[in-house]
């Protein structure tokens, strides 16, 4: 396990590596991992502070990742208590319903999508992207299964007691599934944050462009400097390496909590 962690490592410590160098050294052969001349301030100065500065598009992806991981983790864990807790004639067959809707190829719906969001003014707005990533069924899903673990003699001892769904889903269930909750919230802020079609699709304004659309404008500009551009790509991929180096217990607990019934 060791080798083949060094083995995937490889590639982006290489990427590491390039993005300290200057031009000359990033291709060449033998790989020279350590640079003989280190360049790291200035990559990095032009890749934040330069001509196509990513500090503003940082901002924007934080802005819409954490405001979509947030109310789609919330979202989430309300659709999932109600399918797995509360009991109703047609539950079973609306939770069916939405799970057809899983099968559903998300490029079928990008026109209907796109000129509902322009009839209705999300169109070139984060707030578009943010509502667009509001609901996932996969997070549904996999929230309800942890639910149904619950016994249902903590709702009905609670019920007793004279609490509402509200009051037992936020002082009862919510704690319960807190790992289940952390780790699809980490899910959903790495699936947000590397997203590039929607962005692609919904935005228009340079201003508004996230880290994905920045990416790609920059790789064109600067395409024939690697440095740069691999400096550019491990200011994309750090976040997501803090995000999952804090989130690791949680996703552990996560899959433990899954496996553990009764």
């Amino acid at each position: 396990m060791f080798a083949l962690s060094i083995l995937f490592l490889m590639p982006f410590l290489w990427m590491l590596s390039a993005s300290f160098k200057i031009e000359a050294e990033v291709f060449t052969y033998p790989i020279k991992w350590l640079p003989t001349q280190w360049h790291a301030i200035e990559n990095y100065k032009e890749v934040w502070v330069g001509k196509f500065p990513f500090y503003k598009y940082y901002w924007n992806t934080i802005k819409v990742t954490v405001a979509t991981t947030a109310i789609s983790s919330v979202v989430s864990a309300l659709a999932a208590y109600g399918f797995s807790k509360i009991q109703f004639g047609a539950s079973k067959y609306l939770f069916l319903i939405v799970l057809a809707t899983y099968m559903i190829p998300q490029q079928a719906i990008l026109v209907p999508q796109f000129i509902l969001y322009r009839q209705i003014g999300f169109f070139d707005s984060h707030l578009g992207l943010i509502m667009l990533g509001s609901f996932s069924v996969l997070g549904t899903f996999m929230l309800r299964q942890f639910f149904m673990g619950i016994h249902n003699e903590f709702i009905e001892s609670a019920k007793i007691d004279g609490a509402g769904h509200w009051r037992i889903f936020w002082r009862i269930a919510f704690p319960l599934v807190r790992p289940a909750i952390a780790t699809y919230a980490i899910l959903r802020f790495i699936w947000t944050w590397n997203d590039y079609q929607n962005p692609l699709i919904f935005l228009r304004t340079d201003a508004l462009y996230t880290i994905q659309l920045a990416m790609q404008k920059f790789t064109t500009i600067n395409g024939e400097f690697y440095s740069l551009m691999m400096a550019a790509a491990v200011s994309a991929i750090l976040p997501l390496l803090i995000i999952f180096v804090i989130g690791q217990k949680s996703v552990i607990e996560g899959i433990a909590l899954g496996g553990v019934k009764g």
